[in-house]
């Protein structure tokens, strides 16, 4: 069995932002531009996924699977115009949660984030 290897590990919040474990890769609480609107949020949080993919080497086409977390669920079509966008036609599978960010800033902060699982090959 391959070792698992962790990475962006945050010890005040108890996490890691990344770890990849065999040949898959999962990414946590992708976030970016709070308190912007929800375009620029969900621009960030895929600038966030993908600084987070190049710190094993992968980038945005390896992404197989993405959980979108919105703070109001009827943004999806926001999202969608971006991953067009950003993703060029290589689009992971996803779900799209609606939730009541713990986050600061309330309302007016985190309207957007992503997790996600990206295949690191053999």
């Amino acid at each position: 069995m391959s070792a698992i290897e962790r990475y962006d590990v945050n010890e005040e919040w108890a996490h890691s932002g990344v770890i990849k474990a065999g040949n898959l890769v999962f990414l946590n609480y992708c976030a970016g531009n709070v308190g912007q609107g929800i375009e620029a949020q969900v621009n960030g949080a895929i600038d966030e996924m993908e600084k987070r993919l190049a710190m094993v080497g992968l980038t945005l086409e390896n992404v197989v699977q993405m959980d979108c977390l919105f703070r109001d669920v009827w943004n999806i079509p926001v999202m969608e115009k971006v991953i067009k966008e950003r993703f060029h036609g290589k689009y992971p599978v996803r779900k799209s949660i609606q939730t009541e960010f713990a986050h600061v800033g309330g309302q007016d902060g985190l309207l957007f984030q992503l997790d996600g699982i990206a295949y690191a090959g053999e």
